[in-house]
């Protein structure tokens, strides 16, 4: 076995024993207890285990303004990046682009990548790294590369009775059957659904105007860059009570 999997392996079975469980509910970042290093700062929303996932970790990182090229990151988790707040400069292989609020970025097990902040405000992105409860495909040769990113600019809008949706391809990775991505413009006045259930897990984030979220019975106000998690099969549901049209991005997985 190559030593790379041998590693990731031990990792998986030493992380079965992580026993808190994540609860559904509304993370304002600026709320949390923060990490400073030179030229960023770490916030930790959530750490635990879900229905499907052994180990989730959700931190929100922010990179200072013209920070210098920061060092290649490669991890044994697979990775999702969501732009807050900035622009994020991503190296993926050879390929480097510039990414604006609400751009995502999947990164494959194993797969090196860097993110760099080269404008004069600072950059403020999710990062959620997560391992599937069941043993995961290892053939990491056959994904190599297979990482890729989200950009809402090249994917077209559709205008629907309650305002416009776009969808990303649903994609299969190596530690979800189906991730699943789409950015939705709620008309003021209108709620997305009747406190629908399914069997995802799902990430929701205010890209623009808030909304109230009930989740169980219970009702928050979201603001514009909080953030959601909502387990598998919990009721919720998103209302805009706002002059204007809300938008926000879901990640289900």
């Amino acid at each position: 076995m190559k030593p790379f999997l041998l590693f990731w392996g031990i990792i998986w079975i030493s992380i079965q024993g992580y026993s808190q469980n994540i609860t559904s509910t509304v993370f304002t970042s600026a709320q949390l207890p923060v990490t400073s290093q030179p030229g960023y700062e770490e916030r930790t929303l959530l750490e635990g285990i879900t229905r499907d996932y052994s180990h989730v970790l959700l931190q929100a990182i922010t990179v200072l303004a013209n920070q210098p090229e920061q060092p290649t990151q490669q991890v044994d988790e697979e990775s999702v990046l969501i732009v807050k707040t900035g622009r994020l400069t991503l190296s993926l292989g050879e390929k480097r682009k510039t990414l604006r609020s609400g751009s995502v970025v999947v990164i494959m097990p194993g797969d090196a990548y860097r993110v760099d902040n080269k404008s004069d405000q600072p950059l403020v992105y999710y990062l959620m790294r997560y391992t599937s409860n069941e043993m995961p495909d290892l053939d990491l040769d056959r994904l190599k590369g297979h990482s890729f990113c989200v950009d809402w600019d090249d994917v077209r809008a559709i205008e629907t009775a309650r305002g416009s949706v776009q969808q990303a391809v649903n994609y299969p990775t190596i530690m979800s059957n189906r991730l699943a991505m789409q950015v939705t413009s709620l008309n003021p006045g209108l709620s997305d659904h009747a406190e629908p259930t399914h069997r995802a897990a799902e990430l929701l984030l205010v890209l623009d105007h808030p909304v109230q979220m009930t989740i169980e019975g219970t009702t928050k106000e979201v603001q514009v860059g909080d953030l959601v998690f909502v387990e598998s099969e919990i009721a919720h549901r998103i209302d805009n009570n706002n002059q204007q049209r809300s938008t926000y991005l879901s990640i289900q997985f």
